[in-house]
């Protein structure tokens, strides 16, 4: 196994994890066209059960609204 010759120095450890970490975002979101919930895009919204303009999870809480 190969091994370092040299200790890395901090500035370099540092920009090197500075390259990695403005990489990540934080995770792309889109409001509901229904109910007008913050979801995560491409997610079926929790709130009201629906993707792409259909419903495609039970709600619990629309369930017990109907009853």
């Amino acid at each position: 196994m190969a091994t370092p010759k040299r200790k890395v120095s901090h500035a370099r450890t540092a920009q090197r994890k500075a390259n990695w970490l403005s990489a990540l975002s934080a995770p792309m979101t889109k409001t509901c066209p229904k109910c007008g919930e913050v979801t995560l895009a491409h997610h079926a919204c929790p709130n009201c059960g629906t993707y792409k303009g259909r419903q495609v999870v039970k709600v619990k809480g629309e369930e017990e609204a109907a009853s």
